[in-house]
């Protein structure tokens, strides 16, 4: 029996957790079905694929000239046949809905959510788009309420809740992680703490940066190191200068992209996800899954990740104090934090394992047919 053909689509020119999941989902549907990942020429994200992935390239132009990249892909549908495609990127809506109209095949459109919804989609240019989807995945409880809500009764695509999944890494041995330490100018007496995402205002880092001179003028010996790409380098710079200004240089360090983050993860004390509105939090269960402790403002997804004092620490959205404080109370309360992080464990096995996620999926795009 032949297997149902997928397109896994993703036009972002950005390099981050939703680009990442796009590809980790491709690779996983390999097993059951024949997939095709359809990426942008400009993007990142083709660096991640081997020779035993079939993907394609597509320019993205803006949505006025998007037509011809539209038939484009309705001849792609066409000649492989494709049954469903699986978008990611909310702005690739109207470009895949074209397509569908365009191609002779009409393929099933299934959208993984990964953004918060916060308007009414009762336009009559939404309504069109919405009643073209036929499936949307939440990526978490609140996105589904959220597209309950905006969404309305007659046009809105089922939804279903799906977590995003994490696969299990390998832990570092005690030589490694000494070794990783060493190459990355780790402290071993100071309380170390990472951050890892893009490296723009909204992710937060500037909240930490304040943090950690608020923690040693206390006389607290922490440090922070920030692994990601700028989205502008004049951000990256502002915060660099901030730095400078604030006499941080020996404990605050910019890392760059790491394509696997996880060994990072393994030899920080703490990990802290700072952005003023995630709406899932990729970052926090990775290194969850790593027995790493975190810590996550209190707002969006975080909060159906991070249960407080159980499974990581939560602090007040936007508020460095709070973060301070929080990175103070993991400090002085050393045992608390080795029963987060193994708790911590339990849950990513119970709702993020990626092979759990992956069968749901599986289950859902073999009932669409």
């Amino acid at each position: 029996m032949s297997k149902i053909k997928v397109i896994e689509l993703c036009l972002s020119p950005d390099l981050g957790g939703l680009e990442l999941y796009m590809i980790s989902t491709a690779k996983l549907l390999k097993n059951d079905f024949e997939v095709l990942s359809i990426i942008n020429k400009d993007s990142k994200i083709s660096k991640y694929y081997d020779e035993n992935d079939r993907y394609r390239e597509i320019e993205r132009k803006s949505s006025f000239f998007m037509f011809g990249g539209a038939r484009k892909l309705a001849n792609i549908i066409d000649e492989e046949g494709v049954k469903i495609i699986h978008i990611h990127w909310t702005k690739d809506i109207p470009f895949v809905v074209l397509a569908k109209l365009l191609s002779k095949s009409k393929p099933k459109i299934v959208q993984t959510r990964h953004m918060t919804m916060t308007r009414f989609k009762d336009d009559f240019y939404h309504k069109f788009l919405y009643k073209n989807l036929d499936l949307i995945l939440a990526v978490t409880k609140q996105v589904k309420e959220q597209l309950e809500k905006f969404i309305p009764n007659e046009i809105r695509p089922k939804i279903e809740l799906l977590y995003a999944g994490v696969k299990k890494q390998k832990a570092l041995c005690g030589i490694d992680v000494e070794n990783l330490r060493s190459e990355l100018n780790f402290s071993n007496t100071s309380f170390n703490i990472g951050m890892v995402g893009r490296i723009n205002e909204a992710k937060g880092q500037y909240l930490l940066i304040k943090a950690v001179d608020i923690l040693i003028k206390k006389g607290i010996d922490v440090k922070a190191y920030f692994v990601g790409n700028p989205m502008e380098k004049s951000y990256l710079e502002e915060l660099k200068n901030d730095v400078i200004s604030k006499n941080l240089e020996n404990n605050i360090h910019f890392l760059g992209f790491m394509k696997n983050p996880h060994n990072f993860y393994q030899i920080c004390d703490s990990i802290v996800l700072a952005s003023k509105r995630e709406t899932f939090g990729l970052v926090l269960v990775e290194a969850m899954g790593m027995q790493t402790a975190v810590i996550g403002s209190n707002s969006g997804g975080v909060v159906e990740i991070i249960e407080d004092k159980k499974t990581g620490l939560l602090f007040e959205v936007e508020n460095e104090n709070s973060l301070a404080d929080k990175i103070q109370f993991m400090i002085e309360n050393l045992e608390l934090k080795k029963e987060m992080e193994s708790l911590a464990v339990k849950k990513c096995e119970e709702l993020f394992d990626e092979e759990k996620q992956y069968k749901k999926i599986k289950t859902i795009f073999k009932k669409l047919i």
